[in-house]
Protein backbone atom coordinates (compact mmCIF):
# COMPACT_ATOMS: atom_id res chain seq x y z
CA UNK A 1 0.00 0.00 0.00
CA UNK A 2 2.84 2.25 0.72
CA UNK A 3 4.03 1.92 -2.64
CA UNK A 4 0.52 3.26 -4.29
CA UNK A 5 0.63 6.19 -1.79
CA UNK A 6 4.86 6.44 -3.38
CA UNK A 7 3.29 6.42 -6.90
CA UNK A 8 0.18 8.86 -6.70
CA UNK A 9 2.36 11.62 -4.90
CA UNK A 10 4.66 11.02 -7.34
CA UNK A 11 2.29 11.64 -10.48
CA UNK A 12 0.77 14.64 -8.35
CA UNK A 13 4.37 16.05 -8.42
CA UNK A 14 4.85 15.49 -12.04
CA UNK A 15 1.31 17.02 -12.74
CA UNK A 16 2.29 20.23 -10.46
CA UNK A 17 5.89 20.62 -12.76
CA UNK A 18 4.47 20.02 -15.86
CA UNK A 19 1.76 22.36 -14.97
CA UNK A 20 3.99 25.05 -13.97
CA UNK A 21 5.66 24.64 -17.39
CA UNK A 22 2.50 25.00 -19.68
CA UNK A 23 1.53 28.37 -17.02
CA UNK A 24 5.13 29.59 -18.51
CA UNK A 25 3.84 28.99 -22.01
CA UNK A 26 -0.11 29.57 -22.27
CA UNK A 27 -0.47 32.61 -20.04
CA UNK A 28 -1.69 35.25 -22.17
CA UNK A 29 1.20 37.83 -20.93
CA UNK A 30 3.91 35.10 -21.65
CA UNK A 31 2.53 33.32 -24.62
CA UNK A 32 5.64 31.54 -26.17
CA UNK A 33 5.54 28.04 -26.48
CA UNK A 34 9.70 27.79 -26.74
CA UNK A 35 10.09 26.67 -23.05
CA UNK A 36 8.68 23.08 -24.06
CA UNK A 37 12.14 22.37 -25.24
CA UNK A 38 12.67 21.49 -21.59
CA UNK A 39 10.37 18.89 -21.83
CA UNK A 40 12.97 17.27 -24.09
CA UNK A 41 15.52 17.19 -20.73
CA UNK A 42 12.92 15.96 -18.73
CA UNK A 43 12.78 12.40 -20.93
CA UNK A 44 16.67 12.45 -21.06
CA UNK A 45 17.37 12.93 -17.57
CA UNK A 46 16.51 9.36 -16.07
CA UNK A 47 18.86 7.48 -19.31
CA UNK A 48 21.94 7.61 -17.54
CA UNK A 49 21.14 6.97 -14.65
CA UNK A 50 18.93 3.59 -16.06
CA UNK A 51 22.10 2.86 -17.88
CA UNK A 52 24.12 2.26 -14.59
CA UNK A 53 22.10 0.72 -13.13
CA UNK A 54 21.36 -1.71 -15.88
CA UNK A 55 25.73 -2.34 -16.54
CA UNK A 56 26.92 -1.72 -13.49
CA UNK A 57 27.85 -4.23 -10.50
CA UNK A 58 26.65 -2.05 -7.83
CA UNK A 59 25.68 1.51 -8.12
CA UNK A 60 26.92 2.17 -4.90
CA UNK A 61 30.47 1.69 -5.41
CA UNK A 62 32.46 3.80 -7.62
CA UNK A 63 32.99 2.77 -11.27
CA UNK A 64 34.21 4.57 -14.30
CA UNK A 65 30.32 3.64 -15.52
CA UNK A 66 28.43 4.56 -12.83
CA UNK A 67 30.48 8.42 -13.06
CA UNK A 68 30.02 8.84 -16.09
CA UNK A 69 26.39 8.43 -15.88
CA UNK A 70 26.26 10.86 -13.19
CA UNK A 71 28.25 13.25 -15.01
CA UNK A 72 25.63 13.44 -17.77
CA UNK A 73 22.78 13.32 -16.11
CA UNK A 74 24.26 16.34 -14.17
CA UNK A 75 24.78 18.07 -17.44
CA UNK A 76 20.91 17.64 -18.46
CA UNK A 77 19.96 18.90 -15.61
CA UNK A 78 22.26 21.95 -15.39
CA UNK A 79 21.10 22.30 -19.37
CA UNK A 80 17.75 22.11 -18.20
CA UNK A 81 17.94 24.85 -16.22
CA UNK A 82 20.01 26.96 -18.67
CA UNK A 83 18.01 26.53 -21.51
CA UNK A 84 15.18 29.12 -19.93
CA UNK A 85 17.34 31.72 -18.43
CA UNK A 86 19.27 32.00 -21.96
CA UNK A 87 15.76 32.17 -24.02
CA UNK A 88 15.15 35.17 -20.84
CA UNK A 89 18.24 36.87 -21.25
CA UNK A 90 17.87 36.84 -25.31
CA UNK A 91 14.00 38.44 -24.61
CA UNK A 92 13.01 35.37 -26.61
CA UNK A 93 10.67 34.57 -23.50
CA UNK A 94 10.03 37.28 -20.74
CA UNK A 95 11.52 36.48 -16.86
CA UNK A 96 8.12 35.60 -15.63
CA UNK A 97 8.12 32.42 -17.79
CA UNK A 98 11.78 31.73 -17.01
CA UNK A 99 10.61 32.02 -13.52
CA UNK A 100 7.52 29.50 -14.26
CA UNK A 101 9.55 27.41 -15.68
CA UNK A 102 12.26 27.38 -13.42
CA UNK A 103 10.00 26.08 -10.41
CA UNK A 104 8.93 23.30 -12.61
CA UNK A 105 12.41 21.96 -13.20
CA UNK A 106 12.68 22.11 -9.52
CA UNK A 107 9.67 20.07 -8.91
CA UNK A 108 9.55 17.47 -11.97
CA UNK A 109 13.85 16.47 -11.04
CA UNK A 110 12.70 16.59 -7.25
CA UNK A 111 9.82 13.86 -8.68
CA UNK A 112 12.51 11.97 -10.86
CA UNK A 113 15.20 11.58 -7.89
CA UNK A 114 12.46 10.62 -5.58
CA UNK A 115 11.02 8.00 -8.00
CA UNK A 116 14.51 6.82 -7.68
CA UNK A 117 14.63 6.81 -4.11
CA UNK A 118 11.30 5.24 -3.57
CA UNK A 119 11.74 2.36 -6.21
CA UNK A 120 15.47 2.11 -7.26
CA UNK A 121 16.59 0.34 -3.91
CA UNK A 122 14.30 -2.82 -3.67
CA UNK A 123 15.29 -3.90 -7.27
CA UNK A 124 15.02 -7.81 -7.05
CA UNK A 125 15.27 -8.63 -11.15
CA UNK A 126 18.80 -9.50 -12.15
CA UNK A 127 19.67 -8.90 -15.32
CA UNK A 128 22.52 -11.00 -15.22
CA UNK A 129 19.88 -14.03 -16.26
CA UNK A 130 19.39 -12.82 -19.83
Amino acid sequence: MAGIRALIGLAFLASLGITLLVLACALPQYNKWWPMFVLLFYFLSPIPTMISRRFAESIEASSALVEVCIFITTCIVVSAYGLPMILARKATIDWGACGLVLAGNTVVFFTILLFFFFFGRDDTFEYSTW
